[in-house]
């Protein structure tokens, strides 16, 4: 970090800032009387390179090994079937010995931009000699990306090690439940296991559905972190951003700090009540922090970006997307906050430091070009809101005369409110389905398809190989020099599969 400098003087905040705060708050006066119980923080003046996505193992045992794990774990309750409580991770915590309690926390839940945010804020700490654990979900390839260390995968060795190592102590915890631990049960335990053993000095933790009764809710978090709330997961959290926010706000710990990025009104009311409830500092995208000036640049864009102790200019974040800008000023914000800055501390923290860590962030499915000739991008949005900022990304960031899409969505997922998102910017979609057994069905999907498309922009080709080639020989269809393009999205399953087909291994 900086030295301390003089402290920030809030006369001096830039007009641009301003300008920022009156055109992006959509405010409800209600919120003025939640407010003013609640804190808010007015500060008073390295990386890997190449592919984030590891390969399966190179060694014949090792991957017959891991794949055994893999089998083991996919005899429990998969994702998307759960009981909602922490009973059965907190009793197998507790014979574990509490190794989430080793180390500080950040918590990060929201509807989308959670994966990106969390690498975000993990390069940054690693950018301030700090040695991070990471935990995200679902992986884009290899079950081994879910738990990073020194910002890379946890080596499919170590996977398979953490998991041996815990193995009884879940069997045990088994023996002594109505229902088994779930798969996501325990790959959280290995990740809170693993941070333990490594040692780490803070831990990055994604929730992977909701807050409350999600699994990684075992941690005490001294930073909550909050990315924007949309319909998701309705049946189980909610019908409304307010009363998902319900369940997400079960984050929020005693005393803890909240980076609240742009939400709803009613998401909002709940995340503000929720912290005066638990006396949380808040700090609110838009009024504490945010984006002063956004540029597109050659090869992502150009941020100028307001934290809590000052401005930090000239930021180059190698990702596409107004949405990725917004998620780096509520990684900043989360890291200053995590460091005091605000509250204990009136400075800024070092602006070539973070530089240089924005600079390092890679967010693979994410806008991620992974062909020339024409240009392939995977983009792992799943629902309406995801779709319309990839939308909103393609569309200021690429110059397509002509935009192929290949879509195949999850079975539980909003498929005609993602593909209304996306009918805009497509001048022709391939439906058809990756390798998940929750792939919407191919001609349930196309039909959904053409009642937004109409017949004749749709194309179905079942397997994703097919579509792929499907969609690249209609970019081609145009003259060369015409900058046609094809996107691959509608699932991180989807993405995943693609990026292996495409050679990114």
């Amino acid at each position: 970090m900086s030295e301390p400098r003089d402290p920030f003087d809030a006369s001096e905040a830039s007009d641009a800032f301003d300008d920022i705060v009156d055109a992006e708050t959509d405010r409800d006066p209600d919120l003025a009387v939640i407010e003013a119980g609640s804190r808010t923080l007015r500060a008073q003046a390295g990386p890997p390179q190449g592919d984030p996505v590891p390969a399966r193992p190179a060694d014949p045992e090792v991957d017959k090994a891991l794949r055994e794990v893999e089998t083991e774990l996919a005899t429990r309750w998969g994702e998307t079937k759960l009981e909602p409580s922490v009973t059965r991770i907190a009793a197998l915590m507790d014979v574990l010995g509490e190794p989430q309690r080793a180390y500080p926390s950040i918590h990060i839940t929201g509807t989308n931009g959670k994966t990106s945010t969390a690498r975000m804020i993990e390069a940054l700490l690693a950018a301030f000699d700090l040695r991070t654990g990471r935990y995200t979900s679902p992986h884009v390839q290899t079950i081994t990306e879910r738990i990073s260390l020194d910002g890379g995968p946890i080596s499919a060795e170590r996977f398979i090690e953490t998991y041996e190592d815990i193995k009884p102590y879940v069997e045990l915890v088994d023996s002594r439940q109505e229902i088994r631990l779930s798969f996501f049960e325990v790959i959280t335990a290995m990740a809170y296991a693993a941070f333990a053993d490594a040692p780490v000095d803070v831990a990055v933790v994604e929730v992977g559905m909701g807050g409350a009764w999600d699994a990684t809710n075992v941690i005490d978090a001294s930073v909550a972190v909050v990315t924007p709330i949309d319909l998701d997961h309705t049946d189980r959290l909610g019908e409304t951003p307010g009363e998902i926010a319900g369940e997400k706000s079960g984050i929020v710990k005693q005393g803890a700090t909240v980076i609240l990025a742009q939400q709803p009104v009613d998401a909002a009311q709940v995340m503000l009540k929720k912290a005066v409830e638990v006396d949380a500092t808040v700090a609110r995208e838009g009024m504490e922090f945010g984006i002063v000036s956004r540029d597109i640049a050659v090869g992502g864009q150009l941020l100028t970006l307001r934290g809590l102790g000052g401005e930090y200019e000239e930021i180059f974040l190698p990702l596409y997307g107004a949405h990725q800008a917004h998620n780096a000023a509520v990684a900043l914000a989360a890291v200053e906050a995590f460091f005091g800055i605000g509250a204990e501390h009136a400075r800024t923290l070092d602006v070539d430091t973070i530089r240089r860590a924005f600079a390092s962030v890679a967010s693979p499915g994410r806008l991620e070009v992974v062909r020339s000739s024409p240009t392939v991008i995977l983009d792992a949005a799943h629902n309406p809101a995801g779709a319309r900022a990839t939308a909103d990304g393609i569309s200021e960031s690429f110059g397509f005369s002509r935009l192929i899409g290949v879509v195949s969505t999850s079975s539980d997922k909003d498929a005609k409110g993602l593909l209304e998102a996306f009918e805009p910017i497509f001048a022709e979609v391939v439906i058809t389905a990756n390798s998940s057994p929750r792939a919407t069905d191919v001609d349930a999907l196309a039909a959904l398809a053409v009642e937004v498309f109409g017949e004749d922009r749709v194309v179905v080709e079942p397997r994703l190989d097919d579509a792929i080639e499907a969609a690249i020989t209609l970019a081609e269809e145009e003259d060369e020099y015409a900058g046609a393009g094809v996107l691959v999205t509608g699932s991180i399953f989807t993405v995943g599969d693609a990026r292996l087909l495409l050679g990114r291994r």
